[in-house]
C-alpha cells in the first residue's frame, strides 16, 4: 500500500480542530436537541464509523474525504463515549482521564513493540493502520475527558478555556522547533486539539449569556463542516497534503516527482 494518511502541513491541523469542534457541538446537538439520547446517538454514529472504516481500509492509498470523514465520526464517537461514562455512568472525569492515558499507553507500548516505530508516514500496512485508528480514537477520548475535567476544575467560561490547549499547543510547538522528538510533539500536538476543538464549539455554541457566540450547536456543526467539506476539496484537487502524488491509478511517485515522469 502507499502511505494512508496525509502529510502534516497546516491543512493538516486546520482541518483536526475543525474536526474536533464538530464532534462536539454534532454530537451534543443529536444528543440533547433532537432528543435521540446517548445511547441511540452512540449506535448510529458508531455504526457509520465502522462503514467509513471499511472503506479506509479497502483503499490502497490515502483518499482525503474518506479519511477526513473518519476522522470526523471518530470525534463524535470519542466524545459520546466519554459522555456515556460520564452522564450515563457517573464515573468522574479524572477516573476517565486516567483510564484512556493508561490505555494509550497500552496501545502505543503495543505498537512500538510490534513495529518499532510510531511515526505516521509509514502507515503502509494493515497492522500500522489499525493501530493509527485505534490511537485516534483513544486520543479523541482522552481529550473530551481531559478537557471536561479541566473546566470542571477551573470553571471557566467557553472563552478563557481556549486559552489553555492554545497556550499548550504552542509550548509543543516550540518544543519540537527546539529539537524534541517530532513524533511526540505530533501526538502530543493531537491529544490537545481535542480539547481545544471543543471549547472552541462551546464558545461559538454557547449563549452569550453564558459567555458564547451563540451560535448554537446546529450553527456551528454546519458552519464547520463546510469548511472542512471545502478544504478537503481543494486538497482532493491539490494533493497538497499526500506523500505520494498519483499520477493515473495506480502509478505513484514520491513527492516532488514530476507526472510526466511516472506515467
Amino acid at each position: 500500500m502507499l502511505n494512508k494518511v496525509p502529510e502534516v502541513t497546516v491543512f493538516f491541523w486546520v482541518i483536526k480542530i475543525l474536526c474536533t469542534t464538530v464532534g462536539e457541538s454534532f454530537a451534543d446537538y443529536i444528543n440533547e436537541t433532537l432528543g435521540f439520547g446517548l445511547t441511540t446517538t452512540t449506535v448510529v454514529f458508531s455504526a457509520a464509523l465502522v462503514a467509513v472504516l471499511v472503506a479506509q481500509f479497502r483503499s490502497k492509498r490515502y483518499i482525503p474525504g474518506v479519511y477526513w470523514l473518519a476522522v470526523v465520526l471518530i470525534s463524535v464517537v470519542g466524545t459520546l463515549l466519554t459522555d456515556i461514562l460520564t452522564d450515563a455512568l457517573g464515573v468522574p472525569l479524572w477516573v476517565s482521564t486516567t483510564v484512556f492515558s493508561l490505555l494509550l499507553a497500552t496501545v502505543f507500548g503495543i505498537w512500538y513493540a510490534r513495529e518499532r516505530t510510531l511515526s505516521i508516514h509509514t502507515i503502509v500496512t494493515r497492522p500500522r493502520e489499525a493501530f493509527y485508528w485505534l490511537t485516534v480514537l483513544v486520543t479523541f477520548a482522552l481529550g473530551t475527558a481531559t478537557g471536561d475535567w479541566t473546566l470542571e476544575l477551573t470553571g471557566w467560561s467557553p472563552g478563557a478555556a481556549v486559552l489553555l490547549p492554545t497556550g499548550l499547543i504552542l509550548a509543543v510547538l516550540a518544543a519540537w522547533k527546539m529539537g524534541a522528538g517530532p513524533v511526540l510533539c505530533f501526538w502530543l500536538a493531537y491529544i490537545l486539539t481535542r480539547p481545544l476543538g471543543a471549547n472552541i464549539g462551546d464558545y461559538l455554541g454557547s449563549a452569550p449569556a453564558d459567555g458564547g457566540l451563540g451560535l448554537g450547536t446546529l450553527g456551528t456543526s454546519v458552519l464547520f463542516l463546510a469548511t472542512i467539506l471545502a478544504v478537503v476539496t481543494y486538497l482532493t484537487k491539490t494533493q497538497k497534503d499526500q506523500t505520494e502524488v498519483v499520477a493515473h491509478h495506480e502509478d505513484w511517485a514520491p513527492r516532488g516527482t514530476r507526472h510526466a515522469e511516472i506515467r
